[in-house]
Parts: structure tokens; C-alpha cells; sequence
């Protein structure tokens, strides 16, 4: 049992010493757990995803939708009369171009392109970007080894304008998606950070609950609350709706809560002083990980003060049940003395 125990201890303690990147939040496992559930059926963007369609297939869906678009401009640029010389790779023996790999490091050309583009073996494209800055290659390539006077150049430069013109239509939905990527990248590491983090601090518990071991849960929230902030600096902006909703979250807490809330914005602003009886929040003044903090902290005060209040309710019906059915007791005996069989 003690080796058992010792192995456990050495292991959490190992996890905490080997770690580098940041963790979450203070409280228990399943709450962390629970917290990241709330937020895991939906996109971070805003919309609840497809049901029943992972999110993986939404992205890749969404990804093919863009690579057709590109192809569509790619194939509008390669149909133009000037797009001939740049349809196959330069023959370089052909003419003559002894040079021409000395001053062109890279060579690049639409049927290259379009190859790579249907490969289905994994070695194509990942992404527009990187076909984007392949055909910009092509004309880049061509106006580097042809004087800016020769057809050549011209043909080039014309084309590559037309291109860029198409590519800025483009681009807004490009950009829109990498930064869902971006989101979903990041919040997808944090939450496999908590998951484990909470099957590492369910175990230091079971264990600290059998040998006291109070060292190893000290430094494990301070790690949970660095994941925290982590996950909190990956949210999205909060919107104006969503302010005037935690404004009035924050003047509907018990002053015990309130109190709790204003050190958290104590924390991330160090110039914030409240002072008196009522105190004038500006929500725009405040840090998005702040407002993140104290939306999660509110809903939790609320749903905690609601349960509570449902809880004394409850047991205020229930003593007044208690006075009535002793009253009625008393009433019957009073009744039986009164009239004697």
C-alpha cells in the first residue's frame, strides 16, 4: 500500500516538475470539466455546430469550399490569352536558358500547380495561402529573369495585377477561416490541458487525502489557475449585449460576491479602487480576460444564490407545514377533552 501510494505521489510530482506550459483554474476536477463542457458543443465564433457533424468535417468542408473558389480564379487567370508561356515549366535546355536556374532559385508553373493541387495523397496544398503565394511565384519568377521590357514581363506583371485584383475578393473568407482555425486550434489545447490537468489533480487529492500530501495541491492550483488565464485569453470579444448583461449580473450578487468580484478586477487593473457604497464600473475600461473571469465567476454566484433561495423556500413551506399540522394536533386533542365518548 505505501508503494502504491509513494508511486502515485511521484508521478503527480513529476507531471507538476516536467511541465511548461501554463494550467487552470482553482476548484475540483469535475467542475473544470464541467466548464469546458458547457463551451465544447459549440463553435467559438459564435453558433452551436451541426448536430451530430464533428467539427473536424465542418472545417474541412469548409476549407474544400475555399479551394474552389480559389481554383475557379486560378482557372478565370489561366484561360487568359496571355497566360500560355506560364502554363508549363520553363524549357530551360529547350532555350537555351543556361542562367536561368542561377537567378530563378525556385521555378514554379500553373500545371505544377494544379497537380499538386488534386494530389490526394497528402503532399498537396494544406491551405489557399500557400497556392496563393505559388502563383505569385509563377509571375514573380518571370518578371525577375525577363527585362521589364521584353512580352514576357509584361504578360507577367498584367496577369499577376488580374490575379491579385480576384485574390482580394477572396481574401476577406480566407482570412475569416484561419482565425476559426486559430481558435479552435487553441481552445482544443487548452481543453486537452484540462482534461488532464483534472485527472492529475483528482489524483493528488486521492492520494493527499491518504498521506496529507498539501504541498503538491498548493502548486497544482497555481498551475490550474495559469491554464486559466490561458483559456480565458483565447476567448472571443465580449460583445456590448453581453456586457450590459454581466453589469446587471454583478448588481444582482450578495455584497459577499461583489466584494469577490471587484478583486478580481483588482487583480487584472491595479488603478481600480472602489470606494463607498455603489461603485461605478466601466466595462469598456476593462481587459477581455477580466470580463471573461467575472462572466464565468457571476453565473456561478447566481446559479449558487438561485439554488439557496429555492433551498429556504423550501424550507419555509416546509416548517409552515409543520406549525399547521401541529396546530391541527392540538386543535383534535383540545376537541377529544372537550367532548369524552
Amino acid at each position: 500500500m505505501a508503494d502504491e501510494l509513494e508511486l502515485r505521489v511521484n508521478e503527480v510530482l513529476e507531471y507538476y516538475a516536467t511541465r511548461k506550459q501554463p494550467k487552470t483554474s482553482k476548484g475540483s476536477s469535475g467542475s473544470k470539466v464541467r466548464e469546458m463542457d458547457k463551451f465544447s458543443g459549440s463553435n467559438h465564433s459564435g453558433g452551436k455546430l451541426v448536430e451530430g457533424c464533428p467539427k473536424e468535417v465542418i472545417c474541412s468542408k469548409r476549407m474544400q469550399e475555399l479551394m474552389r473558389q480559389f481554383g475557379t480564379i486560378l482557372k478565370q487567370i489561366s484561360q487568359h490569352k496571355w497566360a500560355w508561356p506560364f502554363m508549363e515549366p520553363v524549357d530551360v535546355k529547350g532555350l537555351g536558358l543556361d542562367d536561368y536556374h542561377e537567378v530563378i532559385k525556385r521555378p514554379m508553373d500553373f500545371s505544377t500547380i494544379k497537380n499538386q493541387m488534386e494530389e490526394k495523397d497528402g503532399s498537396g496544398y494544406k491551405n489557399v495561402r500557400e497556392i496563393y503565394a505559388d502563383v505569385r511565384l509563377v509571375f514573380s519568377n518571370a518578371m525577375a529573369y525577363n527585362d521589364d521590357r521584353t512580352d514576357i514581363h509584361v504578360m507577367a506583371k498584367t496577369l499577376l495585377e488580374k490575379f491579385e485584383e480576384k485574390w482580394l475578393q477572396l481574401l476577406p473568407k480566407v482570412v475569416e477561416e484561419e482565425a476559426r482555425q486559430k481558435e479552435d486550434e487553441a481552445w482544443d489545447l487548452a481543453k486537452m490541458q484540462i482534461f488532464q490537468e483534472a485527472s492529475y489533480e483528482k489524483m493528488a487529492k486521492d492520494t493527499s487525502s491518504e498521506v496529507l500530501l498539501n504541498p503538491p495541491l498548493d502548486e497544482l492550483n497555481f498551475h490550474l489557475e495559469k491554464l486559466r488565464e490561458l483559456v480565458i485569453q483565447k476567448c472571443r470579444k465580449m460583445s456590448t449585449k453581453e456586457k450590459r448583461e454581466l453589469s446587471a449580473g454583478l448588481s444582482s450578487l450578495s455584497p459577499e460576491d461583489l466584494n469577490k468580484a471587484l478583486e478580481i478586477i483588482a487583480q487584472n487593473n491595479p488603478i481600480f479602487r472602489a470606494t463607498g457604497e455603489e461603485v461605478d464600473l466601466d466595462m469598456d475600461a476593462q481587459s477581455e480576460s477580466t470580463l471573461w473571469k467575472l462572466k464565468l465567476f457571476v453565473k456561478g454566484a447566481l446559479e449558487l444564490q438561485a439554488k439557496n433561495s429555492a433551498s429556504k423556500a423550501d424550507d419555509t413551506i416546509k416548517r409552515k407545514k409543520e406549525i399547521y399540522d401541529a396546530v391541527a394536533k392540538t386543535a383534535r386533542k383540545r376537541n377529544k377533552k372537550i367532548h369524552p365518548m
